[in-house]
């Protein structure tokens, strides 16, 4: 994650409204957001179309955490993107759990009953209620989750003839159009906003499919898996997600694209599971200073930064400090699209990478794998800038294939440093491409290595690093805030 949301604790809330936590923190907006311009004639007779379809869901759920807030799902979604703010923790659990219930939306897209909605907002449910915007209730079932998208498919039981809505083409969204939000804020049903889409592929680094519509079009806690519209009444995306001071909207918001949202939906309904491509690396994002060391004339592409053993990235060829610039002809614009690009292809199937190795690209033949929940737990993170966040600055593995590339022995170990907080506790201490290797007399390996050298300086405020730069080594006492 880039350092500046790092630094600045900007942080993202799941927007499920709970009775136990409600505030988030979040990065201070004094400039309002803009409106879109409404029609003439209104939205009127577009609610008045859609929103019978549009439901909202309160949900019963036992906490999985027997004590303390290890593994509260709104707290895990919020370590995500750095420290959790202690101002904002959530109140200790009682042992053995506690019962929680929380309010959010959905949209119906069969006539009977298949409600669409966020993962995070049915998580561990033991009981879901439906209600419609014409009163009548619902009991409801899980069909299926898939935690790595947050979508969610839920069926009402005993329910027939009800209105439905069908899904759009997300891809064919651009920046600027007016787009129409309805849900469940703050338990408040039948709430309707209107704005426009503000970007889009945002990647706020909530999971590795990462592809969000950003909107100012209102969105507040509660809005969880609501529908957000185009002018035609079709559904473009599902609300999840904000970027917000207190937890309420200040016009920055996060839909899930339709496009994927439909493909998902798909595999739940009919297995209750979603089947990924597997190929096996762990990649990390291009920086200037790489793609200079590289060769490379921008930053676009996928680092290669570890291969997993027996993987198919291992038995096609593809080694450490690799980029991956296409998939099947198809560009790798970034570190999160190469993800995307990957599961969409079937185990089993062939697909023709193109690497760009020692400043020569190639075409590297694999056969795809499927990625199981086994082997997602066994992957490293592909993320680990978040465990050097006291220190002001991002990490990342050093490879050893990028290492020569830099000019540093192929055999060294250590992290890299590829970017340093200006405003931060070091930003005169340490810099982009510095190399650690080791921390308080112990050598630094991986970025789990740094992080257990930095929980061991708590209480000293100051931890000595041997630095390698320019080729050099340098020893730097390195402030610890807080420690």
């Amino acid at each position: 994650m880039p350092m500046p949301l790092l630094r600045s604790s900007l942080k993202a809330a799941m927007l499920a409204t709970t009775l136990l936590a409600t505030g988030v923190a979040g990065l201070a907006v004094t400039v309002p957001p803009a409106q879109a311009e409404v029609p003439m004639q209104g939205y009127a007779d577009l609610v008045a179309q859609v929103s019978p379809a549009v439901v909202f869901i309160e949900v019963t759920a036992q906490s999985q955490a027997p004590s303390g807030r290890a593994g509260n799902p709104l707290e895990e979604f919020l370590r995500r993107f750095g420290e959790v703010n202690p101002q904002f923790r959530l109140p200790e659990q009682p042992e053995g759990g506690q019962v929680m219930h929380g309010l959010g939306s959905g949209f119906l897209i069969s006539k009977d009953g298949v409600v669409v909605t966020n993962n995070h907002v049915v998580e561990n449910a033991t009981d879901m209620r439906v209600k419609l915007e014409d009163g009548r209730e619902y009991q409801a079932e899980l069909v299926g989750s898939d935690p790595m998208t947050d979508i969610a498919v839920i069926r009402l039981k005993g329910a027939k003839d009800l209105p439905f809505v069908e899904f759009g083409d997300s891809e064919a969204l651009r920046v600027g159009d007016a787009v129409v939000a309805v849900g469940n804020p703050f338990g408040l049903g039948g709430t309707v906003t209107s704005g426009i889409v503000s970007a889009m592929g945002r990647n706020i680094n909530s999971g590795p499919y990462d592809d969000y519509i950003q909107t100012d079009a209102a969105i507040n806690r509660g809005n969880s898996g609501g529908p957000l519209f185009d002018t035609t009444g079709r559904v473009v995306g599902m609300n999840t997600a904000i970027f917000s001071p207190t937890g309420g909207s200040v016009g920055i918001g996060f839909s899930i694209p339709a496009n994927t949202v439909r493909d998902v939906v798909a595999q739940l309904q009919q297995s209750g599971r979603v089947a990924r491509g597997w190929l096996g690396v762990t990649i990390q994002p291009m920086t200037p200073d790489i793609a200079l060391a590289l060769g490379l004339p921008g930053q676009d592409g996928a680092l290669v930064a570890q291969v997993q053993p027996d993987s198919p990235a291992e038995a096609a060829g593809i080694a450490s400090g690799d980029v991956i610039s296409a998939v099947n002809g198809k560009p790798v614009t970034g570190r999160s699209s190469l993800p995307r690009l990957i599961a969409a292809i079937p185990d089993g199937e062939r697909a023709t990478l193109t690497v760009v190795r020692d400043g020569a690209e190639r075409k590297l033949s694999v056969t795809i794998g499927a990625l199981s929940p086994e082997r997602v737990a066994a992957a490293p993170s592909d993320a680990p800038s978040g465990l050097a966040a006291p220190l002001g600055v991002d990490i990342e593995p050093l490879a050893p294939r990028l290492a020569r590339q830099l000019g540093l022995p192929p055999n060294l170990s250590g992290v890299v440093i590829t970017a340093v907080d200006p405003s931060g506790p070091n930003a005169d201490r340490l810099g982009p491409g510095d190399v650690i290797a080791e921390a308080g007399g112990r050598p630094i390996a991986t970025p789990r290595d740094l992080a257990a050298a930095l929980r061991e300086a708590q209480g000293r405020g100051v931890l000595l690093l041997k630095v390698i730069r320019d080729g050099d080594p340098v020893y730097v006492g390195a402030e610890v805030p807080g420690a």
